[in-house]
């Protein structure tokens, strides 16, 4: 009857969610598993992870065992009253790893709460068979004359709120604006939460055509209509002003160079982080940089057996060389704003943070200067400090993003909501 009731409480310790940090070569990763239920899941918050299947097992002296299959990962430990020792395992490697109840989440105090002196209605509209769910938010006094941006995300499908690590940015935004008297849609990129849609399938021009006609929604009530946009979504707003379709724009660390070009650093900047050589990189590097233009030129795809590299960046390239062959990045990487530039006729308000190591803030805001018309209203800056998300940080390394509580830099905020009064 002990024994019984010993066990019973073990494997009720063992229940519910747990969670504890790896440290990997100098960085911390945290993990989450859920186990309630016949479906237990685990999470790697830190790099975007989530309900990833695990197969549990669990004994009768405390012990538990979780395999992650799609890892080809295991964790082995020991219920010890209040935390779960153990070793994390992973393709040969053993780390120490210790659970504790619950998961310690970051705080996001930016995040709006209510009761909000403004009005919010939940709208749809379509573009062609594709419908988009988003939030229209309005200010107190709202009319026709209210200026409204339409708020284009980054890469990848995202929600309205442009979700990342519990941030919401585009949520803190969209506040941000209402408070000063500008309206705002944000929308769910397309395909969001279908587990049956490609993303991969689409382009940019895609992305761009849906807020199209999200604009041409707003214009049934609203006469002054621009776009703000984060990332490839800042891309995007340049394309639509260099179709004089927007009345004024916010390009948030937008891309204004070519796609190869972005490509290209972001890989230079991410095995410099490893610690690769600086000859390794600059012939990885190389490497790729020739097969980004083999596939916008149609050409053959160079062979890495010629660029002197270890067996895991070889392994690494041919996993690239097939991922760009893909729609989404065949188009990505032809990309390049500079010929369109002239074309906008609209203000503009470039912003970018300094120590952005996704999209080079020197590089892009050089361009966007040189290629924009004169126009006193343009405004193309630099934020020092801030990282691609636009929050304070230290290094602007992506493994910064979750930590750091704030979502979006107060002076950032400032910027883009001065500027914007010029609308009203």
């Amino acid at each position: 009857m002990c024994a019984l009731l010993s066990a019973a409480v073990f494997a009720g310790a063992q229940t519910g969610t747990w969670s504890g940090r790896l440290d990997v070569q100098g960085t911390s990763l945290s993990i989450v598993f859920h186990l309630d239920g016949d479906k237990p899941t685990a999470d790697s918050p830190d790099q975007g992870v989530t309900d990833l299947p695990v197969e549990v097992e669990r004994s009768g002296a405390g012990k538990i065992i979780i395999r992650m299959p799609s890892l080809a990962a295991r964790f082995e430990g020991q219920w010890l009253i209040n935390k779960i020792v153990g070793t994390f395992t992973q393709m040969g490697m053993s780390i120490p790893l210790t659970l504790t109840p619950g998961e310690n989440k970051p705080k996001r105090p930016q995040t709006p709460a209510g009761p909000f002196p403004y009005s919010t209605e939940e709208v749809s509209f379509a573009n062609g068979d594709i419908v988009l769910n988003g939030t229209l938010v309005l200010p107190e006094g709202v009319s026709r004359e209210t200026p409204v941006l339409i708020m284009v995300t980054g890469s990848g499908q995202q929600n309205r709120d442009e979700e990342l690590f519990e941030h919401k940015p585009f949520a803190v935004i969209a506040d941000a604006l209402a408070r000063a008297g500008v309206a705002t849609l944000r929308y769910d990129d397309r395909g969001y939460g279908d587990p049956s849609a490609n993303p991969m399938a689409w382009t940019t021009d895609d992305f761009k055509n849906d807020a199209l006609a999200g604009m041409d929604f707003l214009r049934k009530r609203f006469d002054k209509v621009g776009v703000l946009g984060h990332s490839e979504g800042g891309t995007i707003a340049m394309m639509i002003a260099a179709e004089h379709k927007a009345d004024f724009i916010v390009s948030l660390a937008g891309m204004a160079v070519s796609g190869a070009e972005t490509l290209v650093e972001q890989n230079r900047l991410a095995l410099a982080g490893l610690g690769f050589g600086d000859e390794t990189v600059e012939s990885y590097c190389k490497l790729v940089e020739t097969a980004f233009k083999a596939i916008v030129n149609g050409d053959m795809m160079p062979d890495p057996a010629v660029y002197d590299l270890p067996e895991s960046l070889v392994h690494n390239y041919q996993a690239v060389a097939a991922q760009i062959q893909m729609p989404y990045f065949t188009r990505f990487l032809s990309l390049d704003m500079r010929p369109l530039l002239g074309d906008i006729e609209c203000p503009v308000l470039a912003l970018n943070g300094a120590k952005d190591n996704q999209v080079d803030h020197t590089s892009n805001l050089e361009a966007i200067r040189k290629g924009l018309k004169a126009n006193p209203k343009n405004v193309v800056e630099s934020l020092d400090g801030l990282n691609h998300l636009f929050q304070h940080c230290k290094t602007g390394d992506v493994a910064e993003y979750r930590t750091i509580e704030e979502t979006f830099a107060p002076e950032a905020l400032e910027k883009i909501v001065q500027w914007m009064s010029d609308f009203r």
